[in-house]
């Protein structure tokens, strides 16, 4: 059974009940990411979600770890260009804990100055690891170059200098000015007492008042034609493209998901089987939505050895010129139908996962989606909804390029931007 409901603050709750369980898994939602920043704090919603673990008033850091795990229980959090979550999955018994501690790490976080520097240097680690990681570097230059100026682009750990330099007063404004009621959704999911929960969540949280705040004004960033590299002496080269893409919220995402698993999704999708079963030149390949408020891109991400790159980035123009010309016939699109409503259906074996989907839905979208409305979306999806945005989105061909590795030769990637291949031959 699904609910939804304000606190007396106005803070927005979105519930599931599932009865059969024993566990529940709530989230604290807030419309902060890297997309809500500037140059001068890049990487501040990504702190501050460090921030809030590092002790309140009456818990120190070690303590808000310790009373989730010693019941069984899990305590995390995460941020992403558009929001942030923090969340808890325990014991339903011990529903009223969860609560407590996260309400405890959003209203009385202390922000001390100590461990704001303390902080600072784990941070720098994190990114320090992001470059050693290939993928992860190749996808956030992806993104720096398909947006350009625009705060999409923007990394979500923020960039070392960004990092180094923030003071105590530059984070403290931002999270006052985010961490407001009408910016904040609590998801909750799992085996519960609803007149119960409500009246712990408005204990906890009803306090909570925070500076009024305006709605801020998303863009919609236009997506550029670039081509971005990265020297790296690595054995490699990573390759990451994107395409034109469908908006979050849009009905024709379902549609582009389709095309996503049947194109590159999985392993056994066009690209895997050609890539790396048939030609042998990657190992890893995939495509992937982007989906954001008011814009998306279509993805790709392979990684292989410079002496194939020729071969494969023909093959990939390839790859587009067939889909265009071929489109999916209606027993590809119902097999592509039946992945998505398997995937959607299994992950909702899971409590936390429920939350998940509670959560972003409402702080995004304002609107919670049933199992049903998302099965019957993927039912509706027409051969007609599918084949036109092939051509929507593949007529345009490659958009942008970015690349990670050694000696390599954007002469060459550059061949595979636009809808041309006139460069191959």
């Amino acid at each position: 059974m699904y609910n939804k409901y304000t606190l007396d603050n106005g803070i927005r709750v979105v519930t599931e009940e599932i009865p059969y369980v024993n566990s529940i898994s709530i989230g604290v939602w807030v419309k902060s990411g890297s997309r809500y920043e500037n140059k001068k704090n890049n990487g501040v919603s990504h702190f501050i979600e460090h921030m809030l673990f590092k002790g309140t008033k009456k818990r120190s850091a070690r303590q808000i770890a310790e009373e989730i795990e010693d019941l069984g229980g899990q305590i995390n959090a995460f941020t992403g260009k558009e929001a942030t979550c923090f969340y808890v999955k325990l014991l339903d018994e011990h529903f009223n804990v969860g609560i407590d501690v996260l309400s405890d790490m959003i209203l009385n976080s202390k922000f001390n100055e100590e461990d704001i520097e303390k902080e600072k240097s784990v941070i720098l680690e994190e990114i320090n690891m992001y470059e050693d990681s290939p993928e992860d570097l190749v996808i956030d230059l992806l993104s720096e170059a398909t947006w350009g100026d625009d705060s999409l682009s923007f990394p979500i750990l923020g960039v070392k200098d960004t990092i180094a330099s923030l003071k105590r007063e530059d984070i403290i404004d931002y999270f006052y000015k985010h961490y407001v009621t009408q910016n904040m959704v609590i998801a909750v999911a799992g085996n519960f007492n609803e007149k119960a929960l409500f009246k712990v969540l408005n204990d906890k949280f009803g306090q909570w008042e925070g500076d009024k705040s305006s709605e801020q004004n998303l863009s919609t960033p236009e997506i550029n034609k670039n081509i971005l590299v990265k020297n790296k002496d690595i054995e490699q080269i990573h390759v990451a493209l994107t395409l034109d893409g469908i908006e979050l919220g849009s009905d024709k995402l379902y549609p582009l998901l389709a095309i996503n698993n049947y194109f590159g999704g999985g392993t056994s999708s066009k690209l895997f089987q050609t890539f790396r079963e048939e030609k042998g030149y990657v190992y890893t390949i995939y495509s992937f939505p982007s989906p954001y408020k008011n814009k998306g891109s279509f993805n790709v991400y392979f990684a292989l050895n410079d002496q194939y790159m020729d071969e494969a980035l023909n093959l990939f123009y390839i790859e587009i010129k067939k889909i265009l010309e071929y489109k999916m016939n209606s027993r590809e699109i119902m097999k592509a139908k039946e992945q998505l409503k398997g995937n959607y259906i299994l992950g909702l074996e899971s409590v936390s996962s429920r939350m998940f989907s509670l959560g972003k839905s409402e702080i995004m979208l304002n609107k919670v989606y049933e199992p049903k409305d998302i099965l019957d979306k993927i039912d509706n999806i027409s051969d007609d909804d599918v084949n036109n945005l092939i051509d929507n989105i593949f007529k345009k061909g490659v958009l942008t390029v970015s690349a990670v590795g050694k000696n390599i030769n954007e002469k060459k990637l550059g061949c595979i931007l636009g809808g041309s291949n006139e460069n191959f031959h």
